[in-house]
């Protein structure tokens, strides 16, 4: 098919065997109301269990990188606007689902993980600032020493990870935006859902949405092709076992899957 023509990916990465032996929390191990989603607490819950942590990055209007997952503000912070447009000291007055947290650095983030569990970096682009995100993003990943890899919606933002660091590991995150449209146009929804743009970002791993795992270019791409692959967002001990029986590295949230 002339589609599989595009589908491609890089195998063997000689860091994924250690990224595969952990389970990851989705955004922390979160409890929510009490801690929040992206927060410090949630991070720390996770490496105090053993398990790595996924976690989402902005790049706000004065180079500050922040852990936060929508670009607008009102879900988490009940406050109007978008990450985006904000500065460091407008971050620090925010507060995340009615605590006192506050929205976490980057670096901090870092701080808590280095050299204990790895992570797993989405890059959340916004009007075509993937680029900066990316070179943000690598420029601060020089120096860490902990394990880690990269994934983004975005398949610009991973192309741009393998172009500014080949070494890292990079991911194509994916869900079914055939069915779930999502706000997108169709040409983009045909693109994302079908991994049309893998033929240049190249992933180490395809992260897909747990119920749509069954979609043929993410089985072509990691049946046929050999592509690790990762499900999110697993919420139940029997679609865990059925992710890691498969040889998935499993995101999960709202259970614990060794309670």
């Amino acid at each position: 098919m002339i589609r599989d023509f595009f589908l491609r990916g890089r195998t063997g990465h000689p860091l994924l065997p250690e990224l595969k032996q952990y389970r990851y929390a989705h955004r922390g191990y979160h409890d929510k109301p009490q801690i929040p989603e992206n927060s410090l607490p949630a991070f720390r819950r996770a490496i105090e269990r053993g398990w790595g942590a996924e976690l989402d990055v902005h790049l706000l209007k004065d180079g500050t990188l922040a852990v936060f997952h929508d670009s607008d503000l009102k879900r988490c912070t009940g406050e109007e606007g978008t990450i985006e447009d904000l500065d460091l000291a407008q971050l620090k007055q925010l507060r995340l689902e009615g605590t006192q947290e506050q929205v976490p650095l980057f670096d901090e983030v870092l701080a808590l993980f280095e050299e204990t569990k790895p992570l797993i970096i989405e890059l959340k682009t916004y009007k075509g600032n993937h680029r900066a995100l990316a070179e943000a993003v690598c420029r601060r990943l020089d120096s860490y020493k902990g394990l880690f890899c990269i994934e983004s919606f975005d398949p610009r933002a991973v192309a741009d990870v393998r172009q500014l660091r080949p070494d890292i590991v990079r991911g194509q995150l994916v869900s079914n935006f055939l069915k779930d449209p999502e706000g997108l146009p169709r040409y983009q929804r045909i693109v994302l859902t079908n991994l049309l743009f893998d033929c240049k970002a190249r992933p180490d791993f395809i992260a897909c949405k747990f119920e749509d795992r069954g979609v043929s270019s993410i089985r072509r791409t990691v049946d046929k092709l050999g592509v690790q692959e990762v499900c999110w967002t697993i919420r139940r001990m029997e679609d865990l076992k059925t992710c890691e029986a498969a040889g998935a590295i499993p995101i999960f949230e709202k259970f614990d899957p060794e309670g």
